[in-house]
Parts: C-alpha cells; structure tokens; sequence
C-alpha cells in the first residue's frame, strides 16, 4: 500500500503562478515496501559553465561570442537564464517553468500565507497568459473574470512575448491599487477591459455551513484551494457538522485551482474508503504507483460534490475519487483537465525549475489531461453567472434600437437584479428599456432608460449579489435534492 507522506516535494500545478500568490503545490512519496521508487526528492543543482557535447559547446560559444562582442554588455546570468527559458519554452508545456531567485522566493514565501493580489491563477497556454481560476471572493471574482480568459494587455502593455513570471509580477501589487487589465474571452468577438483593485487574500481555505431542506440537516463544506492547513481545515468542519448531526455532506470543489496533494490524501482518508486508490501516478516509463486511503468502510450518510470549469488539478483529484472510488455523485459542469505532476527543482542560486516529470491518474485510470472530469449530473448556472461587466467610455451610453454584446451582458444582470428584459440578445428592445427604468427607479438613480457608467456600476453590484446568494445557485439545489433522494 502507497501512502503520502512528508514534505512537498513535487507539484500538481493547474498553473503557472496565482497573480498575487504562488501556484499549487502537491506532494507525493513512496513509503513502506522494500521494492517501492524511491521518493523524488527536491533537489538542490549546483549550475556550472563546464561544458560537454556538440549541443552544450554550441550554447557556450553563443553565450561567449555574445559577451565578448555584442554592442552593449550583457552579464552571463541574463544569458543563462535566456537559455533556460529557450529550453523551457521548447518544451510548449505550460506547466513547466523556470524562475530566478526573485520570482522563486516569492512563489515560496506566499504558498503559506496570506497574500496581496486579485486572487486569479494564470498560466500560458500556446502564446497567450490565460486565467485559470479566480479565486471565490477574490477581487478577480468580483470583477467577473472566468477560467480560459485571455490576457491581451496589463496596464496598457501587451502581453505577446511575456512568460508567466513577467506577466504576474505587472499583475501584482499592494492592496488597494488598481491594475488594468485588457480580456479577450473565446467566444466572445470584442476585447473586455476590467480595473481590478488589489487586495489582500485570506489564506483560510476551507468554508462550512449547515443548509437545511425539508426539515433535514446537510453540511455543506466549501475548499477553495489545497494549501498546507486545508486538510486539518477541513477536519475540524467535518467534525462540526456531524457533531451538529447533519444528515448528508455537499462538498463544493467549484473555483478551486488545486494545491497540496498531501491535503487531498488526509482529506481522502477521512470520505474515501480503501477499496481504489485515491490516486495514482504515472511515471515515464509507464509504471503506476497507487496511493490508498486508510478508510475501510464509507460514511453512513449521502456525500455529493460540486464541480465547475475551475475545479483543477488537486480539486480534480479529490472529485475524481468521490465520484470512482467512493460513487459519489458530481454536480455541476466539467472540470479543468490538469493530469500532470511537477517536480520542484531548486538550484544553488536559489533560482528554480518545475518542471513536469509524471502523470496522474484517476481511481479507475483515466488521465484527464485537457478532457476534465464529466459530471455524474450536468447542471448550468443561470446565464447571469456568465455576464461579463458592461465597461463604458467617458459619456457613453446604450439606449433603445441599439445591438451589441454589451447590451446582451446588461439584460442579463437586470435578469439578476430581478427585472426581466424578455430577451438576453443583445438587442435594446422597449421591454429592455422599461426593465432598465424599473431598475433605475428601484436603486434611486436618474431613470432615464438608458445605460450610462453609473447605471453599469450599479448592475454590476447586483449581479454580484444575486451570483453570492445561495438561493440562484442551481448546482447547489440540485446537490440538496440527490441528498433528499438518498435519505427517503
């Protein structure tokens, strides 16, 4: 039997780095056979400039001829760490990367604290830095960004020839000051701009409730990521609720980029009984190495979990073995798709490489690398949900016999505010314009019938609040109900 154990010494990133906090850890290590790999250690890598093979002397040449006669001096760290970025690059995995000793400590010292950001997971996908996952209740949340958006601009600079790195490090900032950000979202045909100001993101990652339906109890347990104090989070909201006698548990993985993978083992161990393995890593040659929880038997009561297009890597791990290894239900959309492992490699400059060097899989062995996780029951949220914020120039105004996207966006949030346009198409109709009157007289602004910043700002607010209020929330209902089922 395979177990987690020890300190991180690998990665299961669904990114390159948060914008404001470093990326998703995950360990693993072999423990307890004598025929077991041995454990995959973080390594500290003396660099030299000795060089052998065709390959290396040609770098090395470069780097000399560069340094002797281009027409401005370059020092050699630069070039060498160009080089490795080249190589990285080479790789077109977006999950593996290389950072000096600047960026490295500061994705080390934010793994486990609190940190100051817009709470938004980024990696590059083919050129473009593309969003992950914001953060539940982060300012990227609030502002409206969504998993797969696109990058184009951070205050004013483009973002075309930018690493991760580069990119977060213009990203993040001290709370309380604004970054501009220029979105391009698929789907979508004009480029969005949000103003997102920082703030500072709690580390606490584990949120729980009591909901109660038809006069039963469900605990409801929400992670928002996987980092070194989730599982003992997650313990104490577990014994909360069934010490409060709750009668079924929804967990809720929505949002949630990944993290520790020691996390998702002593969470695992306490839902998952020992029958299939929680996970299972795929080295290169092929071999599988499974790891099993300590569970023998499943809980007396019902268990469902929520997933989203957020739901990444760790967050895919712990829904893939509730739902293959436990029959626990999914609820929601499908999930991310990040089925690889890094490896966490310090050099003696204190720079570091992540670089990928495994796979894992799910209890049943599948490997859902780009495809994500299905949901045993596919359930949408309210088009509101995916309403981008309507940004106007100075003076700017939608007003009746008008088509455009952003209009669309608009009667959607009057939908969340409650007042119904009859249509979501874009089009300025009557029925919109009274609905936008109605909205106009309900938060006491000039009712003119028209869009302008104040009236966008205002719905903005009330689609926030509409997407935070449990009653809108369809998946969740849905989960309440399979409970209810499972307790007649």
């Amino acid at each position: 039997m395979k177990k987690f154990s020890g300190k991180v010494v690998a990665l299961l990133m669904a990114l390159a780095l948060i914008v404001g906090v470093a990326g998703g850890y995950a360990a693993f290590s072999f423990a307890g056979s004598q025929n077991q790999a041995a454990a995959p250690q973080r390594q500290s890598v003396t660099t030299s400039t000795e060089v052998t093979g065709d390959s290396a002397a040609k770098i090395q040449a470069i780097h000399d001829l560069i340094e002797k006669d281009y027409f401005r001096k370059v020092s050699s760290t630069k070039l060498y760490d160009g080089a490795i970025k080249g190589m990285i690059d080479a790789l077109n995995d977006p999950f593996s990367s290389y950072m000096d000793a600047k960026t490295a400590s500061s994705f080390t010292q934010s793994l486990s604290s609190s940190f100051q950001g817009i709470g938004a997971e980024v990696q590059k996908v083919g050129s473009a830095i593309s969003i992950v996952s914001p953060i539940k209740g982060s300012p990227a949340a609030k502002a409206g960004l969504k998993p797969n958006d696109q990058i184009v601009q951070i205050n004013g600079m483009s973002t075309a020839g930018m690493d991760v790195n580069q990119a977060v490090d213009k990203i993040r900032g001290k709370k309380g000051t604004t970054v501009k950000l220029m979105i391009k979202r698929p789907g979508v045909s004009n480029e969005m701009t949000f103003n997102i100001k920082r703030d500072t993101i709690p580390i606490r990652t584990v949120n729980y409730e009591m909901l109660h339906q038809s006069g039963k109890a469900i605990g409801y347990i929400a992670i928002t990521q996987f980092n070194e104090n989730t599982d003992q989070e997650f313990a104490k909201a577990l014994k909360a609720l069934e010490d409060q006698q709750m009668k079924g548990l929804i967990i809720d993985v929505r949002g949630d980029p990944g993290g520790y993978l020691q996390a998702v083992e002593k969470i695992g161990n306490s839902l998952i009984p020992d029958q299939k393995p929680i996970v299972q890593i795929q080295d290169r040659s092929g071999k599988k190495h499974p790891f099993y929880s300590t569970l023998k038997t499943k809980k007396s009561y019902p268990i469902v979990d929520l997933i989203d297009g957020g739901s990444a890597s760790a967050a895919e791990i712990l829904s893939g073995a509730l739902n293959q290894a436990a029959g626990y239900p999914l609820i929601g959309v499908k999930s991310f798709g990040k089925g690889t492992v890094q490896q966490g490699i310090e050099l003696s400059d204190k720079s570091e490489l992540k670089l990928t060097t495994d796979k894992w899989l799910t209890p049943n062995g599948d490997w859902i690398h780009h495809k994500g996780l299905q949901p045993t029951i596919k359930v949408e949220q309210p088009s509101y949900f995916n309403a981008m914020p309507v940004t106007l120039k100075k003076g700017q105004v939608l007003k009746f016999d008008e088509n455009s996207t952003a209009i669309a966006n608009a009667q959607k949030m009057l939908l969340a505010a409650g007042f119904n346009p009859k249509r979501t198409d874009g089009y300025f109709s009557k029925q919109t314009q009274q609905a936008v009157k109605a909205f106009q007289a309900k938060t006491k602004l000039a009712v003119t019938g028209t869009i302008n910043r104040q009236t966008a700002s205002a719905l903005q607010a009330a689609t926030i609040k509409a997407i935070s209020d449990k009653k809108n929330d369809r998946q969740l209902h849905v989960a309440e109900q399979e409970i209810m089922k499972e307790l007649k």
